[in-house]
């Protein structure tokens, strides 16, 4: 009997004898799981806190399975409901993936999503489903080939002669020519690492459905070699305008192997993670939607960028020597050329109503970070931005802005509504307009942004 359970985030599952409850042996194994994943740190308690009794979630969701059972780890997201009932975690997994696929830069259309959305498979199977009709879509247009270096000893020339092997090897055997010549072959990388994902994803998939369509696919792939997955050439797949439908599906293998995100294998194939940390997911997720809402603007966007140093150290006679220290990383930073317009920060947790808290939950050290980010890259507009909720009592968007003392520096809070999944760029783009109207003082003219952002919206 498999035992399977979905819960949501910083919730908890009880293990015992109990009908809502798994067995002990089950929590063991999963909690094994997850202490193997680079993303538990040393006891797994970053994914899963293994209590005396019970199971609780962190701040990472996914996928975490062993023999014999599993257990779904899904986002909360205010307004799609508790996830106790089927349809809750039905529409929290189709936002989900509706972020993977931003962050990933994967092209799924609407329709698509929503079939997705009506599935009642776990997050796991939902992606393998996706990925899976997405190669075989692809495969019906033909595999992808490209020439490829050959050697072999012929009856006649082919190419070119390979004279050092001619005179050594096949010194004894005239009647043989060392030949050396190209050919088109489909058995190339991109091919290669997609026959890895199919062979992965059929130890792991318990959909009968998946099961058959997988099977299907390696018929296909039959004659493509068999590559160790930690020995897939990544770095040698060649995209251009021939094979360019093929994009979202490296990005889907590399997710799926766990080249991108945390994948993990525990003891002899008896353990899988595919797991997602909610801070640098929504964190891609914003960066994404931001890069697509600038698109034409003359903004230029950039992920965990800037580099720049807090200190610069001195000698004893206080002259600079060149050394640098404590490097500052922003989420996001949104340029006119070399300016700053705007620094974001992602984070993934609830604010507060102002009436319950005036700070909102706002952190004393983000806003120290915020401060030191106005100050090192000189940037008038900061924001911090956050999960939306209906406890704030008002729409998405900003949510409040300050003056940082002592200074022209703007620090906003504001908010993203993941309930209306598909109108994000929209959100993004009015956002961003609103809050650079406050930056019309300074040399950098954002007339233009502010009206083709607005433009982005209708």
């Amino acid at each position: 009997m498999i035992h399977h359970r979905s819960i949501l985030e910083w919730r908890k599952i009880n293990y015992g004898p109990g009908e809502d409850e798994i067995p002990q042996w089950a929590a063991d194994r999963l909690a094994a799981v997850a202490k193997a994943s680079p993303l538990g740190g040393d006891d797994g308690a970053r994914i899963l806190q293994h209590a005396r009794s019970f199971l609780k979630a962190q701040q990472v969701v996914g996928i975490i399975a062993a023999e014999g059972c599993s257990l779904e780890i899904l986002p909360k997201i205010d307004g799609l409901g508790d996830g106790d009932s089927d349809e809750s975690k039905s529409q929290i997994r189709q936002n989900l993936v509706h972020m993977l696929a931003t962050a990933l830069d994967l092209d799924i259309a609407s329709g698509q999503m929503a079939e997705l959305g009506r599935q009642k498979e776990n997050l796991l199977e939902i992606l393998i489903r996706l990925f899976c009709e997405k190669l075989f879509g692809a495969l019906h247009r033909g595999l992808p080939r490209r020439y490829a270096g050959f050697e072999d000893d012929l009856p006649k020339l082919r190419g070119r002669l390979d004279v050092k092997r001619q005179f050594t090897s096949l010194a004894a055997a005239p009647d043989r020519l060392a030949c050396r010549f190209d050919e088109l072959s489909s058995d190339i990388p991109l091919n290669q690492i997609m026959k890895a994902a199919v062979r992965r994803l059929m130890t792991i998939s318990r959909s009968e459905r998946n099961q058959r369509r997988l099977r299907e696919l390696g018929f296909a792939l039959a004659d493509i070699r068999d590559v160790p997955i930690k020995q897939l050439p990544w770095d040698q797949v060649i995209l251009d305008r021939t094979n360019s439908r093929w994009k979202d599906l490296l990005a889907l293998a590399r997710l799926l192997l766990g080249d991108r995100f945390q994948t993990t294998t525990s003891g002899q194939g008896t353990g899988f993670s595919l797991l997602f940390e909610m801070n640098k997911l929504f964190e891609e997720y914003v960066g994404r939607l931001i890069r697509r809402a600038c698109a034409g603007t003359g903004l230029t966007v950039h992920l965990q960028g800037g580099r720049l140093h807090c200190l610069a150290e001195l000698d004893d006679d206080l002259a600079p020597t060149g050394a640098r220290r404590f490097m500052t990383k922003p989420d996001i930073i949104v340029r006119r050329g070399s300016n700053p317009v705007i620094i974001i920060d992602t984070k993934w947790k609830r604010l507060a109503a102002s009436i319950d808290d005036p700070k909102q939950g706002v952190s004393q050290g983000d806003v120290y970070q915020m401060m030191a980010y106005g100050q090192i890259y000189d940037c008038r507009n900061l924001m911090l931005l956050y999960p939306h909720h209906g406890g704030l009592g008002r729409r998405a968007g900003a949510i409040s802005n300050h003056n940082i003392v002592g200074s022209d520096k703007l620090l906003n809070t504001a908010t993203l509504n993941l309930t209306e999944i598909s109108t994000g760029r929209a959100q993004i783009s009015q956002l961003l307009s609103a809050v650079t109207q406050f930056n019309r003082n300074t040399q950098i003219d954002h007339a233009v942004d502010v009206s083709r952002l607005n433009g982005l919206i209708n």
